[in-house]
C-alpha cells in the first residue's frame, strides 16, 4: 500500500471508537483490491475480496471505505470483520439483476418474501460474529426494490389492512410481484440470519427496499447512532435476544420504523425478548426529507391507504411473542403511534413503554390488539398480552377519529395493563353518529388503529380487559366532540385513580 494511502487509511480508522480493538491491528483498504469509487464501476467483488483477506487474519481485521462511490451488488459479510465507512463514502446499490438470489429454503408459508430471505440483499451475513458496519458514511439504497409476494399460508386472512380493500387486484400485484420475478433484485440493505455480537453505528441510510434492516434470530446486536430514510421498513428485530437499538433517527412514511417481530421465518416459533430501544426519532415525513433537514408532510397516504406510518411497533409476525421489551425515552413525529399486537399466537409479556413523546400522530398514539389470524401451522392458538405499563406518554395533535385503544377478543382478554400519567390530545370534529357506532370485534382481520373505523370514544376505548389499571390519564380536543372522552366494554377489574371525567 502507498505510504499516503496507508497513512490515510489508518487517520480514517483512528478517528472512530472501533467497537472491536483486535480487528484494528490490521486495516485493508478496499482500493487495493481493486475498488475504483467512481460512481461507475461495479465495486462490490473488491469489497467482497478485502472482506475476505480480513476475515484470513488469526484476530480478524478492519476493511476500510474510503470517501467514494461504490456502486455494488451483494456484500458479503465474514466473522471477525469491521467495515468503517468514511465521510464522503457512500456504498450505493446498483439497479439491476446482480444481486446474490434468495435462499431455497422451502415453502416459506407463513411470513412474506422479504422476511423469508437474507441473501438477496445489497449487504448480508449469516451465521456470522465479531460484526461491525461503523463510521459517517452513507448506505444508499437506490438499486433496491421494496417489493416482494406475500406469504403463501392457504387461510389468507389477516394478509393486509383493512384500508387496502379497495385495491384493486392490478394494483396490489404491482406491490407483490410473483417470486419468479425477484431472482437476481436486491430487496434489503443491510440483512443478518442468525450470527452474535454485531455493532452498526455511525451512518446513515437512505431509499433502502424492503428492510433497511432486517435481523432474524441475531444475538447480541447493538446498532447505534444511525439516520435512516428510507421508502419502506427501517430497522426490524424478527426473533432477535438481547438487542439495544439507542439514540437512532428512522423515517418511513410508508411503513414501520422500528418494530420487533417474532415470525416463522426460522422454521419454528422463536420469542424475541430482552430488546431495548432507547432515545430513538421516529417519523414518517416524506422520503429523503428527515435526511435533508427539510421535514416535509406533503405524502397524505402510505401504500396501505392509511396516513403515514413511521412507528415503532410489536408485530404483526408474532408466531414466537415477545418477551421483556423495553421503549423508552423516544419521539414520534408525523406518524402513527405506538402499536403492540399479537396476532399468530405468541405471547406478550413484560413490556414497558415510557417516556414517550408524539407529535402528530396519524392515526391512534396507543394500540394494544390481540387478533385470531393464527398465521401458523396446524395447532396454533390465539395469543395472549398481559403484562404492559405505558407509563409518561404525551402526545397531541392526534387524528380525531381514532382513541387509544385496547382490544381483545371475547374469551381473551388483555390482562394487567398499566396506564400512568399519560396526556393525549386530540383534534376533536368526532359526531353524535360516531358516539353510536359499535364495531365488530374483526378478530381475524390485519391489526391496524383504523380496522373498526372511527373509535365510539375519543380518548380511550377498552374492549375485553381484565385487570386495567388507569392512573393519570389526562384528555383534551382542541374542538368539541360529540363521543364521550371514554368507553369501556366487557371489561371487568378496572381500577381508575387521578382520571377526572372518567365514564364507563
Amino acid at each position: 500500500m502507498p505510504v499516503t494511502r496507508r497513512a490515510a487509511t489508518l487517520g480514517m480508522a483512528a478517528s472512530l471508537i472501533l467497537p472491536f480493538p483486535a480487528h484494528a491491528a490490521t486495516m485493508i483498504d478496499i482500493r487495493d483490491h481493486g475498488a475504483k469509487g467512481d460512481g461507475r464501476a461495479i465495486d462490490s467483488n473488491a469489497i467482497n475480496a478485502a472482506i475476505a483477506a480480513a476475515a484470513l487474519l488469526p484476530q480478524g481485521g478492519t476493511v476500510a471505505v474510503p470517501a467514494g462511490r461504490y456502486r455494488c451488488y451483494s456484500i458479503r459479510l465474514r466473522s471477525r470483520v469491521t467495515i468503517v465507512l468514511a465521510k464522503g463514502a457512500v456504498i450505493e446499490a446498483a439497479a439491476g439483476t446482480g444481486y446474490d438470489l434468495p435462499e431455497d429454503n422451502g415453502d416459506q408459508l407463513y411470513q412474506d418474501f422479504g422476511h423469508s430471505h437474507w441473501r438477496n440483499s445489497l449487504i448480508w451475513g449469516e451465521d456470522v460474529y465479531d460484526v461491525a458496519i461503523t463510521g459517517p458514511g452513507l448506505i444508499h439504497g437506490i438499486g433496491l426494490t421494496r417489493d416482494g409476494p406475500g406469504a403463501r399460508w392457504k387461510a389468507q386472512t389477516g394478509e393486509r389492512p383493512l384500508s387496502m380493500r379497495q385495491m384493486t387486484a392490478a394494483q396490489i400485484a404491482r406491490l407483490e410481484p410473483d417470486a419468479a420475478r425477484m431472482n437476481g433484485l436486491g430487496n434489503k440493505a443491510i440483512a443478518l440470519r442468525n450470527g452474535r455480537n454485531i455493532r452498526l453505528s455511525g451512518f446513515s441510510m437512505l431509499k433502502c427496499g424492503h428492510f433497511a434492516i432486517l435481523a432474524t434470530g441475531t444475538r447480541d446486536l447493538d446498532i447505534r447512532d444511525l439516520s435512516i430514510d428510507t421508502d419502506r421498513d427501517g430497522i426490524d428485530l424478527d426473533c432477535v435476544r438481547d438487542t439495544l437499538v439507542a439514540r437512532c433517527r428512522v423515517n418511513t412514511p410508508n411503513d414501520d420504523a422500528i418494530v420487533v417481530k417474532s415470525s416463522f421465518a426460522l422454521g419454528r416459533a422463536v420469542a424475541a425478548e430482552n430488546v431495548v430501544v432507547r432515545d430513538c426519532a421516529v417519523s414518517g415525513y416524506d422520503l429523503g426529507t428527515m435526511l435533508d433537514g427539510s421535514r416535509r408532510t406533503t405524502q397524505a397516504m402510505a401504500p396501505d391507504r392509511d396516513r403515514p406510518t413511521g412507528r415503532i411497533k410489536l408485530g404483526t409476525e408474532s408466531n414466537g411473542g415477545y418477551r421483556n421489551i423495553l421503549i423508552e425515552d423516544c419521539t414520534f413525529d408525523h406518524c402513527r403511534g405506538l402499536a403492540l399486537e399479537t396476532v399468530d399466537g405468541g405471547v406478550m409479556e413484560n413490556v414497558v413503554a415510557r417516556r414517550l413523546t408524539m407529535r402528530d400522530v396519524t392515526t391512534a398514539p396507543l394500540f394494544l390488539r390481540i387478533g385470531d389470524r393464527r398465521r401458523g401451522p396446524a395447532g396454533t392458538g390465539v395469543g395472549a398480552i398481559r403484562g404492559v405499563l405505558l407509563e409518561g406518554i404525551a402526545a397531541t395533535g392526534i387524528d380525531h377519529r381514532f382513541a387509544a385503544t385496547i382490544a381483545g377478543l371475547s374469551g381473551h382478554a388483555i390482562e394487567g395493563v398499566v396506564v400512568r400519567d399519560v396526556r393525549l390530545t386530540y383534534a376533536g370534529g368526532g359526531s353524535a353518529g360516531d358516539a353510536a357506532r359499535r364495531p365488530d370485534d374483526l378478530a381475524q382481520a390485519y391489526p391496524e388503529p383504523s380496522m373498526f373505523g372511527v373509535t365510539p370514544a375519543w380518548g380511550l376505548w377498552v374492549r375485553h380487559a381484565r385487570g386495567l389499571v388507569v392512573d393519570g390519564l389526562t384528555l383534551a380536543t382542541a374542538t368539541p366532540d360529540a363521543r364521550p372522552p371514554f368507553r369501556v366494554e366487557d371489561a371487568d377489574a378496572i381500577r381508575v385513580t387521578n382520571t377526572p371525567l372518567w365514564r364507563g
